[in-house]
């Protein structure tokens, strides 16, 4: 639960027209379409994906919304084929079979549209100490991205996040133990919270209940 006080975020629906407007100025749409094709090219498919997603940050601090990562997932990641697979479509002669590129472009598009579905692992870019660490990559050595902290999430539950895992930067694991005793210090504190009508009644209580079973 978010600490009391603190300013609520203005959040937009998905799906709505503000929030497009505002997530496409500051992702610029056209220029992450084109560096995912022109990575992809050179580098491992997971590199790139990881590219995709580094240049989706905002372009100074802060992180994204919930709201925001699937957008960037739905209107920007699974789309950036769609002018291809058109422009395949429009040189094909009426009646002929679909050519080998279109194809497997829209294959690796169901794929992929399925995967969103069911369930898709992303860098959390809605953790502000991972998103810092995301910063400082080279853009280059997949192996650093291995120590952040990944979520998964669905089209089919856009409101669900399950973090598939949790990150071994010293940083991150750090910041996981500390959530991890505070949540023991709670609950210590909330069974002391239980015991304690018992261990505060006045001795008046007692000695009546004393008097009493003298009595019978």
């Amino acid at each position: 639960m978010a600490p009391s006080g603190k300013k609520k975020e203005k959040v937009f629906h998905p799906n709505s027209r503000k929030a497009g407007q505002l997530v496409r100025t500051q992702l610029r749409k056209s220029k992450l379409v084109e560096l995912a094709k022109e990575r992809s090219k050179k580098q491992g498919t997971q590199v790139s994906i990881y590219n995709f997603f580094y240049h989706a940050l905002p372009p100074e601090e802060g992180v994204l919304s919930l709201e925001e990562l699937h957008y960037i997932v739905k209107d920007v990641w699974l789309t950036r084929h769609d002018q291809e697979i058109e422009a395949e479509k429009a040189s094909r002669r009426k009646g002929r079979p679909k050519s080998a590129k279109e194809m497997k472009l829209e294959e690796q598009k169901l794929r992929e549209v399925e995967l969103y579905r069911t369930g898709m692992e992303v860098i959390d870019l809605t953790h502000p100490t991972n998103v810092e660490l995301f910063r400082k990559w080279d853009q280059k050595e997949a192996a650093y991205i291995q120590q952040l902290r990944f979520i998964r999430i669905s089209s089919a539950s856009p409101e669900t996040v399950i973090v598939s895992r949790v990150g071994q930067h010293p940083l991150l694991k750090r910041e996981e133990e500390q959530k991890k005793q505070a949540a023991a210090a709670e609950q210590a504190q909330a069974m002391d919270t239980d015991e304690a009508p018992l261990l505060l009644e006045p001795p008046s209580h007692f000695a009546s209940t004393i008097q009493t079973m003298d009595g019978i």
